[in-house]
This record gives C-alpha cells, sequence and structure tokens, in this order.
C-alpha cells in the first residue's frame, strides 16, 4: 500500500528538517514525499534540494508565488500516485510507526476511505505534550457522522484518505485560511467509513498561527464558511445537514462579530470596513428557518433577518454582559 505524503512549505527552515526526518523514517516505506515550496524567501528550497538528492521518494516543487497551503498542495496533489493520501505540515511530525499503524487499519477494513491519526499536541513554547481529546468513544463512523463531529472539532481534520476521493475533492484554496477544513468535511462525506488509528501525527502548537492571530485572516472563517455551504448544495447533500450545518455557520458569525467587538482598536480603518462589510454580506445568506428554535430564542443569537442593526445593537449588548459575567468570575473573556 503505497502513501503519498503532501507537504507544504512557507519559511519553515526552523522545522523542515524535523518534519522530514519523520517522514523518511516511517517503518512503513512505501512512500512518496511530495514538497512544495511556497515561494519562501528563507533557506527552506535549499533544504529541500538536499534532501531530494539522498532519497528518490522525494519530489520536490517550487510555487512562482505565494498562495497559501491549500492552492501548494493541490500544486503536489496532481503528482500523488500512492493508494491513500495524507499531508502533513512543515513544522509537524509522525512518529516512526504512524503510517504503518494506519495502514493496518485501512487493510483490516477496506471499506475505510478514511483512517484518522492519533494526535498529540506540542507546544512550541513549553514544550509540554498532550493528546487530542475526541468527543466520542466511538473508533469508527459513516460519512455522514464523521462530518458532523468534525463541525465542532469532536474528531480532527488529520487522516489519510482514498487517492480517488482526493482527487475528485482537492483543496478548496477559495481563501487562504480555513477553507481546507472544508476539504476534511466532504472526504468524510464521501468516505464511507471513517476509522481512528492509534498512528501518532505530533502538531505543533505556535502561539502566531492564524486561529490565534489577530489578524483580518481570521475573518476567512466566514468565506470558508459560505464555500462549504455551496459545496453541500451543489453535492445535493440531504436538507437535514445542511440544516445542521447552517446552525453551524450562525454560530460561527456570531463568534466573528464578537472577535471583531473585542479586537476592533488591532485593525485599520481600512481593515475595519473590509471586515465590516464582510460580515455584513455574510449575515444575509443565513437561511433563517433553517435555525433550531432553540437557538433562535437565545440572546445574542437572536435572528432579525431583515434589520441587520437590530443585530449589532443585540450582540453588543450580548459582549457587554459576557464581559460582566467573567469579571465577576475573575476569567479571562473569550473570543467567542
Amino acid at each position: 500500500m503505497k502513501i503519498s505524503i503532501l507537504v507544504a512549505i512557507y519559511n519553515s527552515e526552523k522545522y523542515l528538517r524535523k518534519c522530514l526526518d519523520s517522514l523518511l523514517q516511517q517503518t512503513h516505506t512505501d512512500i512518496e514525499i511530495i514538497a512544495i515550496d511556497d515561494a519562501s524567501t528563507d533557506h527552506s528550497w535549499n533544504i529541500l534540494q538536499q534532501y531530494a538528492s539522498i532519497d528518490n521518494r522525494i519530489v520536490i516543487l517550487r510555487q512562482k508565488e505565494n498562495g497559501g497551503q491549500a492552492k501548494a498542495r493541490n500544486s503536489g496533489l496532481v503528482y500523488a500516485t500512492g493508494d491513500y493520501i495524507t499531508m502533513v505540515d512543515s513544522d509537524d511530525w509522525l512518529d516512526k510507526n504512524t503510517l504503518k499503524q494506519a495502514c493496518e487499519v485501512a487493510k483490516r477494513h477496506p471499506m475505510a476511505g478514511a483512517i484518522l491519526f492519533d494526535v498529540i499536541y506540542h507546544d512550541d513554547s513549553t514544550e509540554k505534550e498532550w493528546h487530542y481529546s475526541y468527543r466520542t468513544n466511538k473508533t469508527n463512523f459513516t460519512g455522514h457522522e464523521a462530518f458532523k463531529l468534525s463541525l465542532d472539532w469532536s474528531i480532527h481534520g488529520l487522516y489519510l484518505v482514498k487517492r480517488e476521493i482526493h482527487l475528485k475533492y482537492p483543496y478548496d484554496d477559495s481563501c487562504r485560511s480555513y477553507s481546507d477544513d472544508n476539504t476534511t468535511r466532504i472526504h468524510f462525506l464521501h468516505a464511507g467509513e471513517v476509522w481512528r488509528s492509534n498512528g501518532i501525527y505530533y502538531y505543533r502548537q505556535h502561539a502566531a498561527s492564524i486561529t490565534h492571530a489577530v489578524n483580518i485572516r481570521h475573518f476567512d472563517y466566514a468565506i470558508a464558511n459560505y464555500n462549504m455551504k455551496t459545496i453541500m448544495e451543489r453535492e445535493h447533500i440531504d436538507q437535514a445537514l445542511i440544516s445542521y450545518y447552517e446552525n453551524h455557520r450562525w454560530i460561527n458569525l456570531v463568534g466573528l462579530h464578537i472577535f471583531y467587538l473585542n479586537h476592533r482598536k488591532n485593525f485599520t480603518k481600512q481593515e475595519r470596513n473590509i471586515i465590516k462589510k464582510l460580515l455584513k454580506n455574510y449575515y444575509f445568506t443565513i437561511e433563517y428557518h433553517r435555525l433550531s428554535h432553540k437557538l433562535r430564542r437565545k440572546l445574542g443569537y437572536l435572528p432579525f433577518p431583515s434589520h441587520y442593526r437590530y443585530f449589532i445593537y443585540e450582540i453588543q449588548l450580548y459582549n457587554f454582559l459576557r464581559k460582566i459575567y467573567y469579571t465577576c468570575l475573575s476569567k479571562p473573556l473569550p473570543d467567542n
């Protein structure tokens, strides 16, 4: 069973050798590593050339312009010849038995279109490590189950997937951040079965990562969520699942508004105008009739379909009350 590994690289010279070494040291040796340099300005390309010269399982590509991870991975995807495909971020790494253990699960369950790794987080500043905590005791799922569980990250998105699924559904590169989550969910939907394995993926945590950073890219989440819905409609996904996702989009929209309120001083005037326009446009894409009755009656989530200004007043009130609540508890205020 051959495994293709996509590695997108952008200015990763600090971590790249550890990543590549972990792949070359896999006990499952039938692999190809497709490393795509996304127009790095450091020594990443030189490192890739060195590694490619000593192991012919490494294929290296270089992008002329930096286009983000999804576009870089798609450039490499067309070269993949493995039975299964996976991706490893250039600052992450695998245990030496990771692919072997995942392949063993795939062989036992030939109907499985995707095999999840066991994820261990590695804090870059403290060196502490901890396991990703699944919010389910199940070890296998239908595609629909995996999709729903991935929405709130009850299961993660690091896995092997059958080549034919990945080629049919390449990475969503519609925006630079978050859109690749859409690809994970579509893969799950079409995987038939999704199984967990004990193969360890070490996921490095950075304080400056896009999920923690306060910058305009954080609002790509709205674009990615909207694109996910259009993909579902195009794929003729059942209406109950679309309604389920619409509730997820509404919750995320409220969270993005709160994030903006709490961090607007960090944005320039031009960025604030872009963000406000984006959030307003996103607001009017919500199909409010799909929202659950419970959610529609909750302060902060009450919809005003034709009155965006009323919704903004509601969010401001809701955020004000949240601040008072967390102040009384002497706890830091979460972003959403």
